[in-house]
């Protein structure tokens, strides 16, 4: 049972990080042509942070089941 606590309180922290990277790059869009350079660079670390809160709620659905 301390895995799947342990997995929520990882999945917290993912969900907070990937939602504070996509308001980021919300943030840079709205202020283009300022900022452009940066796409690519907050782009691939959401993606990134959105493939391992995928991949954690996946592994708590496993350990639940």
């Amino acid at each position: 049972m301390e895995d799947v606590e342990a997995l929520k309180g990882e999945i917290k922290k993912l969900n907070a990080r990937a939602t504070q990277l996509k308001m980021d790059l919300h943030d840079l869009s709205e202020d283009l042509p300022t900022g452009w350079e940066r796409i690519p660079e907050v782009a691939e670390q959401t993606f990134q942070a959105y493939e391992k809160l995928v991949a954690a709620r996946q592994k708590l659905a496993a350990a639940e089941a």
